[in-house]
């Protein structure tokens, strides 16, 4: 089957892996309302397409937090991609090509492996662990390998009712671990039950529970990288988010894994931009799948957007060259969007380039 767009990838990983690998790659949380409600939203704006615009050459480049990127569409953290493909996150990183690649805690590659593999800007993405010495490592050895910023997920206490991982009584294989955390703080997550998500028993354990907008300086006293929240849906917390310093917000609901029934993302982006009001860029992830959904993010005030589950299904397919590729259609779609839109530069993508539904329709 030739691979058209990133849909193409998804019916492609389903058979090469186990099947409850896949529900915990492909599931949200509860009855999956938000993580279905991401791409309806997505399917529901329009365009609003100008015409006799010279778009001989349209431009995707743009920067972000001082960094200068060559596509907006970046790669959203992810727990564990050698799930998907033995090399992991050292096949991302070389997939990226360029693009932002934002790591996860718990990555199944080391931080330093990761970085000298990849080809172009590293975040490091943090849970906020009980235990504050990891997580203070963690932040000095991204600083120290070259990372640009943390980004604190911040929807997360504990990890949201993933009913197809209880089914399956989901552990990580033992022959795959968050290599960048202690054996002993990862333990929980490979103890295998019937009933049972291992993935949340262990954030039972290891996640801190207690932590509030005035932990926030401690986190950024650590380094001196940017620091990025991660799972922001409310003006009110993106404005306690500016007025604590961050540097800028991702709106996320966590791919529809944490709060069953929370808002989708896109649907928050135009509260959550008019509330920072330019200071500080906002990024969305949460049901891309197309670079019309990246046209449509930019236009309602989005600096960038993460891809997450994409991501997984073309490394699972053909790893890093799955991921370049993936990337690369995303970003061609955009272009040809912007093209078609009479928008030939990421400038010009602005909130008169979409016309949005009642969204009290759902």
């Amino acid at each position: 089957m030739p691979i058209l767009c990133a849909d193409d990838y998804r019916a492609l990983a389903r058979p090469l892996l186990p099947a409850d690998a896949w529900d915990y790659i492909d599931g949200g949380s509860g009855a999956e309302l938000t993580l279905h409600a991401n791409r309806r939203l997505f399917d529901r704006i329009e365009l609003r397409p100008r015409v006799l615009v010279d778009v001989s050459h349209c431009d995707t480049a743009g920067t972000l937090l001082g960094l200068s990127l060559p596509t907006p569409v970046g790669i959203a953290p992810t727990a564990y991609h050698r799930l998907a493909h033995p090399e992991g996150e050292v096949a991302t990183a070389r997939g990226a090509r360029g693009a932002l690649f934002v790591v996860s805690i718990f990555a199944s590659r080391s931080l330093e492996e990761i970085a000298a593999a990849a080809t172009g800007p590293l975040w490091l993405q943090l849970y906020w662990l009980r235990r504050r010495a990891a997580l203070a490592e963690l932040a000095h050895r991204a600083q120290d390998a070259g990372y640009r910023a943390l980004v604190l997920t911040v929807d997360a206490p504990r990890i949201g009712q993933r009913l197809r991982d209880a089914r399956n009584g989901f552990a990580v294989d033992p022959g795959i671990r968050a290599v960048n955390l202690d054996g002993a703080i990862m333990a929980a997550a490979h103890e295998r039950h019937e009933g049972v998500s291992a993935i949340a028993a262990h954030a039972a354990q290891t996640f801190d529970q207690s932590v509030t907008w005035a932990d926030l300086a401690w986190l950024r006293g650590l380094t001196d990288l940017p620091l990025v929240l991660k799972g922001v849906l409310t003006a009110e917390d993106a404005d306690r988010a500016v007025e604590h310093g961050v540097d800028a917000i991702v709106v996320s609901n966590h791919g529809g894994r944490q709060l069953d029934g929370s808002v989708p993302a896109l649907r928050a982006l135009p509260e959550v931009v008019a509330a920072v009001a330019g200071r500080c860029p906002v990024l969305l992830d949460g049901g891309v799948r197309h670079g019309r959904d990246v046209f449509a993010a930019l236009a309602l005030g989005a600096s960038a957007v993460l891809i997450g589950r994409p991501a997984l299904w073309a490394l699972a397919v053909d790893g890093a060259d799955g991921v370049a590729r993936v990337l690369t259609m995303l970003t061609g779609e955009l272009e040809h969007t912007m093209a078609l839109a009479g928008r030939p530069r990421l400038g010009d993508i602005g909130r008169d380039a979409v016309l949005l539904p009642d969204w009290r329709d759902g």
